[in-house]
């Protein structure tokens, strides 16, 4: 079964599942990665997702073969520019940022590498990327050029969402950024699910158990960590 036939199976049945974002930014060597794969190979998630904004050494590559050789977890990549494609992945999140209005994060950067990405053969999940104002700008905002929605615009979220999926992306991930101050809001979450049918991946902010349990019970489907786990690996147990 494709991933993203999983993911909407899960989905459907009322499945809650959890991804780990592993970002190669954040090491520097590729035996720092020892304590998470440990910590991954005991409490498995549904998912690895790995990428960052800038991946400023040359470990993204290293560390997708090491994850593949090491765990067998389906991994996809979540990128932060059109540099971090790998055919040695599973699949990716060919990301649409349909909350800002910078062409080239909405369809410019997909023809650049639309060829490269044929050739790899990667399972490609077409998906909604949307910016949260969660507390401080973020790297995403940063780098994309876009104004994140603001915290509490419950209806301008669930408006760009609906048009998503009317326009045929299968996902939506409603990010609030790397070590964002707090978590996108159970009521908003909520308002999305209720505009959609499609599964709903959220991140950022989410620093403990009852951050997770709150996003997954407002709707989310997919519940994303990077910073908490790099803090704490051991989170990953009182999840599962």
């Amino acid at each position: 079964m494709s991933i993203l036939k999983e993911i909407k199976s899960k989905a459907d049945k009322g499945e809650k599942m959890l991804g780990i974002l592993i970002d190669p930014d954040c090491f520097n060597s590729l035996q720092e990665l020892d304590t998470f794969i440990l910590a991954l190979k005991q409490n498995q998630p549904d998912y690895l997702f790995i990428g960052g904004s800038l991946i400023n050494n040359d470990l993204f590559e290293k560390t997708i073969l090491k994850l593949k050789k090491d765990l067998n977890i389906p991994l996809i990549i979540f990128p932060g520019n059109n540099q971090q494609i790998s055919k040695n992945a599973d699949g990716i999140l060919l990301l649409s940022l349909i909350s800002g209005r910078n062409p080239d994060y909405l369809i410019g950067q997909h023809v650049n590498t639309s060829f490269e990405l044929k050739r790899s053969q990667l399972e490609i999940l077409p998906t909604g990327y949307i910016l949260i104002n969660c507390g401080k700008p973020t790297s995403a905002q940063y780098m994309s050029n876009t104004s994140p929605i603001p915290y509490s615009k419950n209806g301008i979220a669930s408006a760009t969402v609906l048009a998503g999926e009317q326009l045929g992306l299968q996902l939506f991930y409603l990010d609030g950024g790397s070590g964002a101050e707090k978590p996108i809001s159970e009521a908003m979450i909520s308002a999305v699910r209720k505009s959609i049918s499609a599964p709903i991946i959220i991140g950022g902010g989410l620093k403990n158990k009852t951050d997770i349990n709150n996003a997954w019970q407002a709707g989310a489907d997919i519940v994303i960590i990077g910073t908490a786990f790099e803090n704490n690996p051991s989170l990953i147990s009182d999840l599962r």
